[in-house]
């Protein structure tokens, strides 16, 4: 899930995602106020080019891809509690 202050982009992207897979599948975007700001091949390079104009936090990269498994991780932990 996206942070709070990213909550408005996380959720124009699952509101519009069948459409950007559609346009968009595989690649990386950078969203930002209900926009689509770019395309991106990599996640670095979605950053990298957009904080050329956006600051840092203010906008969402997200990989476009059908499902969720895109945004949704697991983590798991090696630590022990005794």
């Amino acid at each position: 899930m996206a942070a709070p202050a990213l909550k408005a982009e996380f959720d124009f992207f699952l509101e519009h995602q069948d459409e950007l897979v559609a346009k968009y599948r595989g690649k990386f975007l950078a969203i930002k106020n209900g926009k689509v700001l770019g395309e991106y091949t990599t996640d670095l390079e979605a950053v990298t080019e957009t904080a050329k104009t956006e600051p840092l936090g203010t906008f969402l990269v997200q990989k476009v891809e059908p499902g969720t498994a895109i945004y949704t991780q697991t983590f798991h932990s090696r630590v022990v509690f005794a």
